[in-house]
């Protein structure tokens, strides 16, 4: 092609669009910008601040993209007609030893940004300068082309013959011209494959379909299902496990016997030692151990004495707390136990303050002030000292009488034992972290005197009466439901259900060795 040609090829194109959108302070010592636009028709805007600015110029600039969505046809590149000065910065300063730079491929409309975020710029360029042009982003591209023209003929479509060699053992069709498609014939029908049933197995042995006699076969294929069913359960049932390792002991020991296999007869007697370690482990959880072995749980208090010991410190604290509430009762519980044996005992500030009271200071005043406690200092003092300096404190009315006598018939060696059980249970690590008041602690320690061996709550599992619940913890009815949803919570109550007249419910697994059960 000719210069001449060339140039009369870009007389009959418009020259590309351009406008930019620039952002630029309004004045010194002012967060104002002015917003302007390169399009005679848009009229220059201020924003209070460059953050809103940026957004405006964004949003105008979109604008004129949604309104131009496309490049004009008959566009030539815009920035060829600018020199190419946005990726060719040298081109009028001095002459450049390569070859010159040629537009090319077809007109797209880009945008080129600012990395300082002052300005953007849309223009109609080649495809090759919006390539070259650093931070420039393509937003639209060619339209498309037009269709064929009517009189052009239209491509020969693929197989319809013309331009293919014709064979003399094909038919061509009248129509297209093309050869005809031999005639296929039908595939012959696969005969259905017999499935052969699914072996049978328990565990991982696989039963052999001729094991005789056929009551074992099926009493080992019984158990491989039931094995397969227990693994399925959501919750365990071990005393039910047990009872399946007893009986595939039974039958591999049969098994053996039949097929002369050893490998049988040890697995059998592995079968046989896990039913053992199962239930026994069973009888540990639930406490239901035979006569003559040792305790199902291994609890704090040991001997059935000190669980009435237990029951009758509680006992004496519902006759004789001087204050009402259950924060003071918790508190004259804990006091008792500590000075139960000769009216005097030692206390640290974490007694008391790890209790949940309300206002540990004035509860104390307040016992101090009706005459149950005598403090050597002040209230202060106790809840300030410290396990290597602690309080000595008194309670009068567990002082023994002349003849030694006093409200307690158990020895000096029982009371640590006593104290030390009771402090555990109010001291609970999820009750500590539960943040439970005084009331929830003090049902705490009542109920873990009310349970069975498996920790039921009552006599035989049949509940705790409310009457007699309200006497040990003296609180309403709705504090007393708020109180067992806190013990629930923090896994210390299980399937309670209040009543009108009953509590009903057990304490949980974790708890049971802090549990006294009642006699039978």
């Amino acid at each position: 092609m000719t210069q001449a040609a060339a140039g009369s090829e870009l007389d009959e194109r418009v020259p590309g669009r351009r406008w930019i959108v620039r952002l630029d302070p309004v004045g010194r010592g002012s967060a104002e910008v002015r917003v302007s636009c390169g399009r005679p028709a848009c009229a220059e805007r201020r924003l209070p601040s460059a953050a809103a600015g940026r957004t405006a110029a964004v949003a105008h600039l979109k604008a004129h993209l949604r309104a131009a969505p496309a490049p004009r046809a008959d566009a030539y590149c815009a920035c060829r007609a600018d020199g190419c000065r946005a990726h060719l910065p040298d081109t009028g300063g001095r002459a450049r030893t390569e070859q010159p730079w040629r537009c090319g491929g077809p007109v797209v409309l880009t945008v080129i940004t600012d990395r300082a975020g002052r300005w953007w710029q849309a223009l109609e360029c080649c495809s090759r300068c919006a390539a070259a042009t650093p931070g420039a982003r393509t937003a639209a591209g060619p339209p498309p082309s037009a269709p064929p023209a009517a009189g052009r003929p239209a491509p020969a479509a693929a197989g319809t013959g013309v331009g293919r060699p014709h064979f003399s053992d094909q038919q061509v069709t009248a129509r297209t011209g093309g050869p005809a498609p031999l005639p296929v014939p039908a595939p012959r029908p696969v005969p259905a494959r017999r499935r052969r049933p699914p072996e049978a197995r328990v565990g991982r042995r696989v039963i052999p379909r001729d094991l005789r006699p056929v009551s074992l076969r099926d009493e080992l294929t019984e158990l491989g299902d039931l094995f397969r069913a227990y693994q399925k359960r959501p919750e365990p049932d071990l005393a039910l496990l047990a009872d399946l390792q007893e009986r595939k002991a039974r039958a591999f020991l049969t098994w053996s016997d039949v097929s002369c296999d050893v490998t049988l007869r040890l697995e059998a007697r592995r079968a046989e030692q896990a039913a053992a370690v199962i239930r026994r482990q069973h009888q540990h959880r639930t406490g239901c151990v035979p006569d003559g072995d040792g305790p199902g749980v291994a609890r704090l208090l040991t001997v059935p004495a000190q669980w009435e010991y237990a029951r009758s410190v509680l006992a004496h604290v519902a006759d004789h707390t001087p204050l009402p509430g259950a924060e003071a009762r918790l508190l004259v519980l804990m006091l008792t136990l500590r000075t139960a044996h000769t009216g005097t005992g030692n206390l640290v500030g974490q007694d008391v303050n790890a209790l949940g009271l309300t206002d540990p200071e004035d509860l104390v005043e307040r016992l101090t002030g009706c005459g149950w406690l005598s403090l050597p200092g002040t209230v202060g003092d106790l809840l300030a000292s410290r396990p290597e300096n602690p309080t000595p404190v008194t309670v009068p009315s567990l002082v023994p009488d002349e003849d030694g006598t006093g409200p307690f018939t158990f020895g000096k060696k029982t009371r640590p034992k006593l104290s030390g059980w009771a402090q555990r249970v109010v001291s609970d690590k999820k009750l500590r972290k539960a943040k439970a008041p005084a009331g929830a602690r003090l049902l705490a320690v009542t109920l873990a005197t009310w349970t069975d061996e498996v920790g039921r709550l009552g006599p035989g599992g049949r509940g705790v009466a409310l009457n007699a619940l309200t006497t040990r913890v003296p609180v309403g009815s709705g504090e007393l439901r708020d109180l067992i949803d806190r013990l629930t919570a923090a896994d210390w109550l299980t399937d309670a259900a209040l009543t009108d007249t009953h509590l009903t419910g057990r304490l949980t697994e974790r708890v049971l060795p802090l549990t006294c059960p009642l006699p039978d």
